[in-house]
């Protein structure tokens, strides 16, 4: 399983907004873990993160001037799902005073390359494959799960955790280490609906935490989650839903699409979960067809 996450982990994309002489040093000591595009300004970075589906962003207090303080404290309140995080290459007095303007304006995490494991800490930041948005999709699902068997909730968590970078149920049968036809039979075969609809629909939910953060145009968020077009993301929602983006945007805040994928995806088919392995070889997954 860490093969799998660290694999995954090697897609993620950070922008960062630092000095020049620090880019190499984090280029070496990330590689592996995740991408860094370095911004010259933090209005680079702003858009950075507006059209890629970026993990964080990196900005270096001796990189700011004064007067681009407020602009990170737009950055903050627009793109809340985007850890905004602080890294510290050097202490001056210049920097000290900066890092705390940048803590008054919402920045709430720091990590301090100096420190004997800050790269350690910095790669776990990054590369931990759930975000705020995925942890509460998790709080909401897993316990609603109820008795299921422990394949049973590690497809979830893997679908859950992965889903925003994982269009293709093929992709994720890859990332469980199961051929896609026979993923695809078991639940079947179990009388439970596909796992390309729970993937679409997991993803719809995403959708909804990005379509309340008001920085987000329909293609931002579109693009986030990996869709050709936001042409794409709007034919998906009106064959899921009936509703347009713009619909979806305003009837179905991020607790209501979550529970309403409780509702009708988990809480009907917690018996079958009881005996359902999706995962595991050579077990009998017998059940009744729709």
């Amino acid at each position: 399983m860490e093969r799998v996450v660290r694999a995954a982990a090697r897609e993620y994309v950070v922008a960062t907004v630092i000095e020049p002489e620090s880019r190499a040093r984090l280029d070496a000591a990330v590689q592996g873990c995740f991408r860094a595009l370095h911004a010259d300004s933090l209005k680079e970075a702003i858009r950075t993160v507006r059209e890629r589906p970026v993990r964080a962003v990196l900005v270096s207090p001796a990189k700011l001037q004064k007067d681009q303080v407020p602009g990170v404290a737009a950055l903050v309140r627009s793109f809340p799902a985007v850890p905004t995080v602080a890294v510290v290459a050097r202490h001056d007095p210049a920097s000290s005073q900066r890092l705390l303007e940048l803590g008054a304006s919402g920045v709430s995490r720091v990590v301090d390359l100096c420190a004997r494991d800050g790269w350690r800490q910095l790669r776990d930041l990054v590369a931990e494959p759930s975000t705020p948005t995925g942890a509460r999709i998790l709080s909401g699902v897993m316990p609603a799960l109820g008795e299921a068997t422990p394949d049973c909730r590690h497809f979830f968590d893997v679908m859950i955790r992965h889903a925003p970078s994982t269009p293709a149920v093929r992709t994720l049968a890859k990332m469980l280490r199961v051929r896609p036809s026979t993923f695809m039979s078991r639940f079947f075969r179990a009388g439970l609906i596909s796992p390309k609809r729970y993937l679409a629909a997991i993803r719809l939910v995403y959708a909804a935490a990005l379509f309340e953060t008001s920085g987000f145009s329909i293609g931002d968020v579109a693009y986030r989650l990996e869709y050709s077009s936001p042409q794409s993301l709007g034919r998906h929602l009106r064959a899921v839903t009936g509703l347009t983006a713009n619909e979806f945007r305003r009837r179905y805040p991020f607790t209501k699409a979550l529970d309403d994928f409780v509702t009708r995806l988990i809480v009907p088919f917690r018996s079958t979960f009881r005996t359902f392995h999706p995962l595991q070889t050579g077990v009998a997954d017998f059940g009744h067809r729709w």
